[in-house]
């Protein structure tokens, strides 16, 4: 039937519409990638679930995205239908077991599954820029803010920590001008913009603590099953920039953090993107050759990628050409454009003397694929229409029910379900602001207290002229009465303030003759 060093798909059709040989996947060449495409509605989703439930048994953990929420039924025990009990009997399915698999749940926003977290500092300046669509000069401040993050010992965890050192920034746009290159406020600002836009698509649920470790993707159960990490993304897809860039962020992780291991007897982790074509749409040219370089170096880590998408045209050429293990599903050729994708995707496989690929290509049925994996010294076979095998778990989602029970026996729930807020660069800028402004308050409090820098003189009266008793004028048979006063203070001085004022007044009258004589001498001279 097969062997258990291959992961079975299904099995080859013949001219006479009869079914042969099983198809299937060496599990040594899990790691040199593949692809799965086709139509809406001609079964991608289920031979990725055939795919990950065969890598699951044979001990490789796997993560993949569900786009529809059809794919978390993998997590629960399927059921023997009909048309799937038939299909077990036509690709010569012996014993069609039904199962469930070890899952795991995760989600963005913490609501279908644990949240996935990861730092400012871990996505990076580059990946950043594009989640933001920034410019090049946006893109060249985010770098200076990253960098002066790194000199003045700034954690960049989540958002708020990033807007809070752009806001520094823009006060300092001078200062850091003259060391790192012209920062300006109206760059900084759009910057900030982009930010809130990001927030308000649910960029504040993904950066923060506890970041995800990558350790606890690669989890087997005690029976040795590799974990089936399921990410909801349906409600992600509503964010595709965020989608593609966390995506990418995960590639970029497993490359830096996995050592190299070589080709191994199975691989590592196996890592499903779907609607991979998100990757792709408007990307710049430096991400996509840091998704070729993932692509090509990562295999040697034990890592295999497969993209998942409707046309083979939506897979840069030098990314294509690094996907050895190939499923291509039904596709429509109504426009030439996808009369183009058949063309392309006809000339990607070794071709079968048995059947035209292109005509192939429009003429499958759903659940029908043409299938080219790598064989013996990692040579492609040669094409193969073939009826992929039914699932051993549910076909189609699971309830609300079913996801909170296996969300709370998860062994990652402990570990990512509580939010982390630990000391970073926004509390650490909050109390430069704080202690920068106690000085301030001090001066103006200073400066109240003395008549904000005034002086009166002092004239030796207590009195003011309100004080003074005024004159008073009668007439009585035409005499005038004298005025009268009030008595006045005594202007006597003693002996020692007379003389202390007489030397204060001789020493005044001279220094002032020297000087208008040294100014009257200097004009003489000018003239």
């Amino acid at each position: 039937m097969w062997e258990a060093d291959t992961i079975f798909l299904g099995a080859s059709r013949n001219p006479d519409d009869s079914y042969r040989a099983p198809e299937a996947l060496l599990l040594k060449y899990g790691n040199r990638h593949g692809l799965i495409t086709g139509a809406t509605g001609t079964g991608k989703t289920v031979t990725l679930q055939v795919l990950a439930e065969g890598f699951s048994d044979a001990g490789v953990p796997v993560f993949c995205a569900d786009i529809k929420g059809d794919l978390s039924g993998i997590a629960c025990r399927g059921t023997q239908q009909d048309f799937l009990v038939k299909r077990a009997a036509d690709v010569r399915l012996a014993a069609y077991e039904n199962t469930e698999f070890p899952v795991i749940f995760w989600d963005l926003f913490g609501e279908q599954g644990h949240p996935i977290r990861a730092t400012v500092s871990e996505m990076g300046p580059l990946l950043l820029s594009r989640l933001m669509n920034l410019s090049d000069a946006q893109e060249g401040i985010m770098n200076i803010a990253f960098k002066i993050a790194d000199d003045e010992g700034l954690l960049l965890l989540d958002m708020k920590d990033l807007q809070a050192l752009l806001a520094n920034i823009g006060e300092r746009a001078k200062e850091i001008g003259t060391r790192y290159g012209n920062v300006t406020k109206a760059s900084v600002g759009a910057i900030q913009r982009a930010l809130l836009v990001l927030e308000q698509q649910g960029g504040d649920h993904f950066f923060g603590e506890p970041a995800l470790h990558i350790r606890d993707l690669m989890g087997h159960t005690r029976d040795g099953r590799g974990a089936v990490n399921v990410l909801a993304a349906d409600r992600l897809m509503m964010s595709p920039r965020l989608y593609a860039t966390f995506l990418l962020w995960l590639l970029s992780e497993l490359f830096e953090e996995l050592p190299e291991v070589g080709d191994l007897d199975k691989p590592k982790l196996v890592f499903f993107f779907d609607e991979a074509h998100l990757l792709f749409d408007d990307a710049p040219k430096v991400l996509v050759d840091r998704v070729e370089q993932v692509v090509r170096l990562i295999r040697s880590k034990g890592v295999g990628i497969y993209f998942v998408t409707q046309n083979p045209l939506d897979i840069p050429e030098t990314v294509l050409a690094q996907l050895g293990n190939r499923v291509q599903h039904a596709l429509r050729a109504y426009t030439p454009r996808e009369q183009k994708a058949v063309k392309t995707a006809a000339e990607t496989f070794r071709p079968n003397p048995d059947f035209d690929c292109a005509a192939a290509i429009t003429q499958l049925g759903v659940g029908e694929a043409l299938v080219s994996v790598l064989e013996a010294k990692a040579v492609p076979s040669v094409v193969q229409r073939t009826l992929i095998r039914p699932p051993a778990a549910r076909l189609g989602p699971i309830t609300p029910d079913e996801r909170r029970t296996i969300m709370s026996n998860s062994p990652v729930a402990a570990a990512y379900n509580q939010t982390i807020d630990r000391d970073s660069a926004f509390e650490v800028l909050q109390r430069r602001a704080e202690e920068a402004a106690v000085p301030e308050e001090e001066e103006a409090e200073q400066a109240q207290a003395g008549g904000a820098g005034w002086t009166l003189p002092d004239f030796g009266e207590d009195r003011s002229p309100n004080d003074r008793a005024p004159t008073r004028r009668t007439r009585s048979s035409g005499d005038h009465e004298p005025q009268r006063r009030a008595p006045r203070a005594s202007n006597r001085q003693t002996v020692a303030e007379a003389a202390v004022k007489s030397v204060v007044r001789s020493v005044g009258s001279s220094l002032g003759r020297a000087l208008v004589r040294g100014l009257l001498g200097s004009l003489k001279r000018g003239r």
